[in-house]
């Protein structure tokens, strides 16, 4: 959990200092966030159902982040970074759903 703890003072550490981002990482910041937020509800899910491993967590935040960017940049390169973009988006919204999903159903069983 030393992991998750970081990346929540990493977050707040970040709204209050307001880092300015470098103007070619913009257009990336928001699939790299969606990404990361996927990584973390996916940790959240195995911590509840036991399964959770430190390693497993931070090797799939940063594959995550890295392969959705790279998807993003390669659609940009291609001259169909937004479809691409929305491709990533849906993949990733499914997974977050599917992990809230299952963090919820853990919960109100008890």
């Amino acid at each position: 959990m030393a992991a998750v703890l970081g990346l929540i003072i990493g977050v707040v550490i970040g709204i209050f200092v307001q880092p300015d981002i470098p103007v070619f990482m913009q257009p990336y910041l928001p699939i790299m966030v969606v990404a990361a937020l996927d990584a973390l509800l996916g940790a959240a899910r195995a911590y509840f159902q036991r399964s959770f491993s430190d390693k497993v967590f931070v090797i799939s935040f940063f594959s995550n982040v890295i392969t959705a960017t790279l998807l993003v940049l390669l659609g940009n390169q291609l001259g169909v970074g937004s479809q691409l973009q929305t491709a990533v988006i849906v993949v990733l919204g499914i997974r977050i759903f599917s992990n809230v999903s299952a963090i919820r159903r853990f919960i109100f069983r008890g």
